[in-house]
């Protein structure tokens, strides 16, 4: 069998043009979040609210809320929204979370940016086990 060499060239460029088109981010040095689920409660039934608290790498002791929903209707995951809150000596910092989530077996895995009033985007994947009450993170700064 003999393969054209204009079937060539255009397996090669198609190629060469994912690797030219792929992203890559940029990300700073890692470190553990831990806390512990202090409140979950819904108001109607398929919006829930989660509260935690725990400790944060530099960011020290951090209160957590979340809005977890599913709009899209899909099976076993959806998108979040939430707020975290921490103070270290007279220094605050907020952050906004945004991310996804999504069921696996008994926890449940998420994946979120945050933008932080320091000025950082944060990205971090987790997992929430409701549980033990835990929600557990791996945290780095974009660079």
């Amino acid at each position: 069998m003999k393969i054209s060499s204009s079937i060539v060239l255009f397996i090669m460029t198609m190629f060469v043009s994912s690797l030219s088109l792929a992203q890559d981010l940029e990300i700073g040095s890692s470190f553990e979040g831990n806390f512990s689920i202090d409140a979950m409660h819904t108001m109607d039934g398929s919006n829930y609210q989660v509260a935690a608290s725990g400790e944060a790498g530099e960011y020290g002791r951090v209160y957590l809320s979340y809005t977890f929903s599913n709009k899209l209707s899909l099976n076993e995951m959806g998108e979040f929204t939430g707020y975290a809150w921490t103070q270290s000596g007279e220094d605050i910092v907020t952050a906004t979370l945004q991310g996804v989530w999504k069921k696996n077996g008994a926890v449940f895995d998420m994946y979120t940016f945050d933008a932080v009033s320091n000025g950082l985007i944060n990205v971090a994947t987790g997992k929430m086990d409701l549980v033990n009450r835990t929600m557990k993170f791996k945290v780095a700064p974009l660079k």
